[in-house]
């Protein structure tokens, strides 16, 4: 097996606009669910919002050369809807357009590729209060969006990501109420505020298509819930499959409800028939509108689970004790980056974009003043060995992007977990780069050459 990605690969990092930018009061921009839900007492962990973050806004110059010099080939942003649009329809703030038109390229004169995210999760607050999601209004509005930025930056953004992680955004934003808006609805409403979302990928495919001026490749980034075979069995990997896909619990944490119509132009029968009557009004013409001819499978890696074959299905496989997690709890599994691409590879046959993947720890500066974070290392030292792998299996995977570029709010968490591979002084803004930022030069100088020889699988193997 080559020690060396594909050419062509593209390594990168990634951020979202809420989380980084700051500025969340500057121009003309209007408010964002996140503004609002960042105002309300106990939501957010020590009262902090994005009002500042890390200043990106003002700060993108020094962020890029700080992306040049890692050396990273792409950079996946996000817009703020309600920064570029302040009432979410309308009037269009050229103050806003023009800081991602900068943005791009501040990045391009740096050979830095931009992948651009039109939705990570700040949804305007004019239109939430018009009913947001649930309003099926939103399907144009967001295609208005679209077009604005497509116009905007078209002739120079070839890759496009038309949502994030609609699981957390309809799910924990609208089922379970601990991110933005902090809705708890029905779970036939949050079915139906899902089926809007969908609909808006559809609508914002045929809206980038139609203003385009480079030709785009466009897909979108829900989470990948990697299902992990607990042994080489053949039952056991097919325990894995049935679990990745399957729809068995009244949740949005489920791959096949978000990607099936997407990629296979229906929504899963297993899912239909659970949900029964739940499931929204399926008006003429749905289906096609969601199912827009897109390009790649983009998705968010973060753990897995490992499966086996029980008597009546798969069986979730209890880790041991003291078995490793990130600062999130989140369990360290490496080879979710090989079964996930892999399953997704073979249900949507669409090339795959690792558009996530990542740890959650505890970084400070040492004494030194530098950041030895050898976690993040290892963490991505065993994850890419693991793609690799996937690779070397078959699996046309095109491009990494690392979450994140650098330290910042996470969301429901404020500040207190650092995903960054630059750190984040927040009180002075002062950046520095971590161990990891310097590590990962070197796999992509060498194209992935550095990374371990060994496959090594889960943890500890």
């Amino acid at each position: 097996m080559s020690r060396t990605f594909p050419a062509n690969f593209v390594w990168g990092a990634a951020a979202a606009s809420y989380q980084i930018e700051g500025a969340a009061y500057a121009d003309d921009k209007g408010l964002s669910t996140w503004d609002m839900y960042c105002k309300k007492p106990g939501m957010v962990w020590n009262g902090q919002s994005g009002d500042v973050a890390c200043d990106h806004f003002n700060r993108y110059r020094e962020d890029v050369s700080l992306m040049k010099q890692i050396g990273l080939g792409a950079y996946r942003l996000s817009v703020s809807w309600p920064r570029v649009i302040p009432d979410g329809v309308g009037r269009v703030s050229e103050r806003g357009l023009d800081f991602y038109d900068r943005l791009v390229d501040e990045l391009l004169a740096a050979g830095i590729d931009p992948w651009v995210t039109l939705f990570h999760w700040d949804y305007p607050l004019a239109l939430y209060h018009r009913g947001g999601w649930l309003n099926r209004d939103t399907v144009e509005w967001f295609g208005e969006f679209a077009d604005v930025v497509a116009r905007k930056l078209s002739d120079r953004v070839q890759n496009w990501m038309t949502l994030n992680e609609p699981q957390v955004f309809i799910g924990a934003g609208h089922h379970e109420g601990r991110h933005a808006p902090g809705d708890r609805l029905r779970f036939a409403e949050v079915l139906l505020a899902g089926h809007h979302a969908l609909l808006a990928h559809g609508r914002s495919v045929q809206a980038i298509r139609a203003a385009c001026v480079k030709p785009a490749r466009i897909g979108f980034a829900p989470v990948g819930l990697s299902k992990i075979p607990a042994t080489d069995s053949t039952a056991d990997l097919a325990a894995a499959r049935t679990a990745a896909f399957a729809v068995n619990a009244e949740t949005a944490w489920t791959n096949s409800w978000w990607m099936d119509p997407v990629f296979l132009g229906h929504y899963p029968e297993e899912g239909l028939r659970f949900f029964g009557d739940q499931v929204p009004r399926i008006a003429a013409g749905d289906l096609e509108l969601i199912n827009q001819p897109v390009d790649f499978c983009g998705i968010n890696i973060y753990q897995g689970q490992y499966v086996r074959a029980g008597r009546a299905g798969p069986e979730p496989v209890v880790t041991p004790v003291g078995y490793a997690i990130t600062a999130f709890e989140w369990l360290v599994t490496p080879e979710a980056m090989y079964w996930g691409p892999r399953l997704f590879w073979e249900r949507y046959k669409k090339p795959i974009v690792i558009t996530e993947n990542g740890l959650s720890s505890r970084d400070w500066p040492s004494l030194d003043g530098q950041v030895h974070d050898a976690e993040r290392i290892d963490f991505m030292d065993r994850h890419l060995v693991e793609l690799r792998r996937a690779l070397a299996d078959g699996v046309p995977i095109e491009a990494y992007f690392h979450w994140s570029f650098i330290d910042n709010f996470e969301w429901a968490h404020g500040y207190k977990h650092r995903f960054g591979l630059v750190f984040c002084d927040y009180p002075t803004q002062k950046r520095i780069l971590k161990d990891s930022a310097h590590w990962y030069q070197r796999v992509i100088a060498s194209n992935g050459g550095t990374l371990s020889a060994a496959e090594r699988g889960g943890y500890g193997a």
